[in-house]
């Protein structure tokens, strides 16, 4: 099973699975197209806008895990 961490860019999480963009946008990450936001980290994209990584990186992987399953 693939898992998302927060040193993951944020290219490569939609790289693993491109459905993972709602998750991001639900989770209050609304620029996730922004061409500068695919070079950051989730964890500096969730400091920009404060949000909990560990909940954002729950949400990803908790939505891996479903499908998955």
């Amino acid at each position: 099973m693939a898992t998302i961490n927060k040193d993951m860019i944020i290219a490569d999480i939609l790289a693993v699975d491109v459905e993972l963009a709602p998750v991001l946008m639900a989770s209050g990450m609304h620029c996730i197209g922004c061409p500068s936001s695919q070079g950051e980290t989730l964890e500096e994209a969730c400091f920009v806008h404060g949000l909990d990584t560990n909940e954002v990186l729950n949400n990803l992987n908790e939505y891996l895990a479903k499908k998955e399953a």
